[in-house]
């Protein structure tokens, strides 16, 4: 990729598919957002570039790469499938970029600490990464079976739609206590309701939310 197509990218801004980072100094930040874009439908990863849009660029970019592309290998689970290049971008700095591809393989978790197994993942949800819940984990690893899903529609699942038949959403907490069961069965049934696209999961960083799939919904 040429500084011109570069120019032109970073004057987008942030979005859904593109994140900026100023240096890469801290690679656990770095690895956060390749998971979130391949967790979602892919995206770039511009290392050297202000949140503004000013391309400060890398002093010692090629040392920075090699200790994020160990950190990527050793701490992403399972392995992203991705290209990285560095590209010069006045006197003797640069910038790294990361294209990463949506995955076949989801959820990808970041492992920081193998013995106490914290595995966490994230998506990018319009132009910010946030932590995947285990319900956003469970849905995005079930979606990759593409088979139907059929589910019963019981008392809570009748609570339920009569809820949001009046409100915008619900979470998950709330859902459990509505209907009087607990947070396991709630979870599950979302989970199913979600797969079955009868729901919509809406990430959060604190709880997610849930409401009825828009592509489902006839205007009257």
């Amino acid at each position: 990729m040429k500084l011109g197509e570069i120019k032109r990218l970073v004057a987008q801004g942030e979005t859904e598919f593109l994140e900026f980072k100023t240096k890469a100094s801290h690679p656990e930040k770095i690895i956060r957002e390749i998971i979130a874009f391949a967790n979602t439908k892919g995206g770039r990863l511009l290392i050297g570039v202000n949140d503004d849009g000013s391309i400060n660029g890398l002093k010692d970019a090629a040392e920075e790469h090699y200790i994020l592309e160990r950190a990527v290998k050793n701490f992403c689970v399972p392995k992203i499938s991705y290209n990285s290049e560095i590209i010069p971008v006045s006197g003797k700095k640069s910038i790294i970029i990361y294209t990463i591809f949506e995955s076949e393989f989801k959820p990808h978790c970041a492992v920081f600490n193998r013995d106490k197994r914290w595995h966490k993942g994230y998506i990018r949800v319009a132009d910010k990464s946030v932590q995947a819940s285990k319900e956003m984990k469970e849905i995005l690893r079930r979606e990759r079976k593409a088979t139907a899903v059929k589910f019963t529609y019981g008392p809570k699942e009748q609570i339920l739609m009569k809820y949001l038949d009046q409100h915008d959403f619900i979470t998950l907490k709330d859902f459990a206590q509505l209907a009087g069961i607990r947070p396991y069965l709630a979870s599950r049934t979302l989970i199913t309701l979600v797969l079955a696209n009868v729901l919509q999961i809406i990430p959060r960083e604190g709880e997610d939310q849930y409401r009825f799939n828009s592509a489902n919904l006839v205007s009257k």
